[in-house]
């Protein structure tokens, strides 16, 4: 409402116009430094901004169209507010539906890796972007869920989906789980493949039936049986134990993955089953009740402190580069406008804010994606004008365009602007009789708009991914590291598992994610910015693959009764954690803008790893199976990270440091 009064007494001298218009785009963009609400207030003003170059005074003065602005924002806020006093759990349901479907997708996507594939690395790229999108609908649907409840205190309802939303997160720490790597499940699915089948159609049921329970997550009759689960599971176990009974103990090595394999599986099903009774609404206890001060912990509060400010008001902040770009592109944008005397030189503008993100692979996308849905819009509205001339007609498709458009923004950009533009030409239809005329300049400041966009980003302050990228993997190998030193505490220590364990856990998956989503960032950029992208890509890889065997040692010490922690255990653990504290060091040396690489080979300082000698003293000292499990597990789990530590310290001391 105050940048439409402002924008509304912007009717002056150009040489005033364009400076203030700068300052005031620069401003208000620059509001995004304090998060993602922040940004949606600043996109909010800058749409005022645009928009109140296209109110004319001659109906309404601008204090008043400014207060209409207001009114309607009020207007907006109550019954949003109505309608979720009618409807409180509308929110909830369609975010935990949507969790639903993304571990499923997690699932199947896992299942396709299971034995040799030719096109892993597509599979593994797929797997991480699947992961990262995963991880955002945990954070969102984790701050739905313990806000509404700080804010309305303890109900079962939101009890019962807070303790369905903990099972969905352990159900994407027991997928992400690996109890061995892939080459030697690879060899053992090659020479037995009734096992790869087995374990693929288990895993496709758990897909499946999480699909089923989000299709029908009120109608919990209509929730798929557990029978197929439970004859699934009878199946491999006898498979299992026959092939332990003919291979006798030359390879009961294997027989003890293939048996950690099933009791990841075990625990996934029994995360399913504790879904499936929670969503059947059953009167919980008060022992069932998560305690708040516990939940506090796992949400992080925005920073709104002003110095904040100060800090980004630097051109190593990328906010400040995005706001500075905006700025000019809009100058120029407007100021093209006024020069070839177009018919709404603001659109061009409007085009600017919405298509201009910090992201060039973001920008380029929507620009791209912009003048196809602009294109198609103004054909499908050209053939519609011709053969319909009704203003009524008009102005019901305007109003039906624009619903499906901004239902459509966030899933399809391409077609919301093929209907943003059919909207914005039928309402016009009505105002203006040459509608051909107002076709044709909606097409042509759209393709500027874009333009200026692009041409912005890829030379005004650029702001590429690969002089970012460094903090992102510094930031994904503290929470790993932090993760990791949990989980060795605890396995030392065993007792109740403390909740600095499950928030380390959250914040390994979080900045994980992160980390995929600025190198898929990367990628996207101009092959000549993408320096060192093959070294930074093993990086990413090897983070999810340390992300991965932590999760293993996580899930299986959680939900296993385990032996003291011997000597070597606590030795080996020392020594990874050396190994990641120097790659840390040596993360904040490198200078990823240098494309140049160091010519001597880095050799770690030597270390005997003793795994088999481990394995094969537990497995004769002990007749106890269960023992002989966790022996494997954990020393080839410390194994694997061992050796990916290694390989990290391997690559960060290839690159130039400053």
């Amino acid at each position: 409402m105050v940048i439409s009064f402002i924008g509304g007494y912007l009717n002056i001298s150009n040489y005033l116009l364009f400076p203030i218009l700068g300052f005031l785009t620069f401003s208000i963009a620059f509001i995004s430094i304090y998060g993602f609400r922040a940004s949606l207030i600043s996109f909010s003003g800058l749409l005022a901004l645009v928009l109140s170059f296209a109110h004319t005074s001659e109906n309404l003065e601008v204090y008043q169209y400014a207060l209409f602005i207001g009114i309607g924002g009020i207007w907006y806020l109550l019954l949003s507010t109505l309608w979720f006093q009618l409807n409180p759990k509308a929110q909830t349901e369609e975010a935990l539906n949507e969790t639903f479907i993304l571990t499923a997708d997690f699932l199947d996507t896992r299942r396709q890796l299971i034995g040799e594939q030719p096109d892993r690395d597509s599979l593994q790229t797929q797997l991480m972007t699947l992961q990262s999108a995963l991880t955002e609908h945990h954070q969102t649907l984790r701050e739905i869920l313990i806000l509404s409840r700080k804010s309305s205190g303890k109900s079962n309802y939101q009890s019962r989906r807070l303790l369905v939303f903990v099972q969905l997160v352990e159900m994407l720490e027991t997928a992400v789980a690996n109890p061995v790597n892939y080459d030697k499940m690879d060899l053992l699915f090659k020479e037995h493949p009734e096992f790869k089948t087995d374990f693929q159609k288990l895993i496709s049921e758990f897909s499946h039936q999480l699909r089923s329970i989000a299709e029908n997550i009120n109608k919990s009759k209509l929730f798929p049986s557990n029978k197929v689960l439970y004859d699934a599971f009878k199946m491999l176990e006898h498979d299992i134990l026959k092939f332990k009974n003919e291979n006798h103990i030359e390879d009961y090595e294997r027989y003890l993955m293939l048996q950690n394999l099933l009791d990841y599986q075990k625990k996934q099903f029994e995360k399913l089953k504790k879904i499936k009774w929670l969503l059947g609404n059953p009167e919980l206890t008060s022992d069932d009740f998560i305690k708040n001060d516990k939940l506090k912990r796992f949400i992080d509060s925005q920073d709104y402190n002003p110095k904040l400010i100060l800090r980004n008001l630097s051109f190593r902040s990328t906010i400040f580069r995005h706001s500075l770009r905006l700025a000019v592109a809009v100058m120029l944008g407007y100021g093209i406008g006024l020069f070839f005397d177009f018919q709404n030189p603001y659109w061009i503008i409007l085009t600017v804010i919405v298509i201009m993100r910090p992201s060039y692979g973001l920008t380029k996308t929507r620009s791209k994606d912009r003048i196809i849905g602009t294109l198609i819009g103004a054909a499908i509205a050209s053939g519609l004008v011709f053969t319909i001339n009704n203003p009524y007609i008009y102005g019901a498709l305007g109003v039906l365009s624009l619903v499906v458009a901004f239902s459509m923004v966030q899933k399809n950009y391409k077609a919301s602007a093929t209907f943003i533009t059919l909207s914005v030409i039928f309402i016009y239809a009505i105002l203006q009789p040459d509608i051909l005329k107002v076709i044709q300049f909606r097409v042509i400041d759209t393709l500027i708009g874009a333009a200026l966009s692009y041409m912005a980003m890829r030379w005004l302050w650029p702001a590429w991914s690969f002089m970012e990228i460094g903090d992102s993997i510094k930031d994904s190998l503290k929470a790993n590291t932090a993760f990791f030193k949990s989980i060795s505490t605890y396995y030392q220590k065993k007792g109740i598992v403390p909740t600095s364990l499950k928030v380390n856990r959250k914040e390994a998956f979080l900045q994980t994610s992160n980390l995929s989503s600025a190198f898929q960032r990367m990628a996207q950029e101009p092959e000549s910015k993408q320096n060192h992208i093959d070294d930074i890509y093993e990086l990413v890889v090897i983070n999810h693959s340390f992300l991965s065997s932590l999760a293993s040692l996580s899930t299986y010490i959680q939900s296993h009764v385990t032996t003291e922690a011997s000597e070597n255990f606590i030795l080996i653990s020392e020594k990874i954690n050396d190994n990641l504290d120097k790659v840390c060091s040596q993360l904040k040396a490198i200078n990823f803008e240098n494309p140049y690489t160091n010519v001597s080979i880095f050799k770690p300082e030597p270390f005997n790893f003793p795994i088999n000698s481990i394995t094969t003293d537990v497995i004769s000292q002990t007749d106890s199976e269960r023992t002989h499990k966790e022996a494997h597990l954990i020393w080839e789990q410390l194994y694997w990270l061992f050796s990916l530590s290694e390989k990290m310290l391997k690559l960060t001391a290839k690159f130039k440091v400053d």
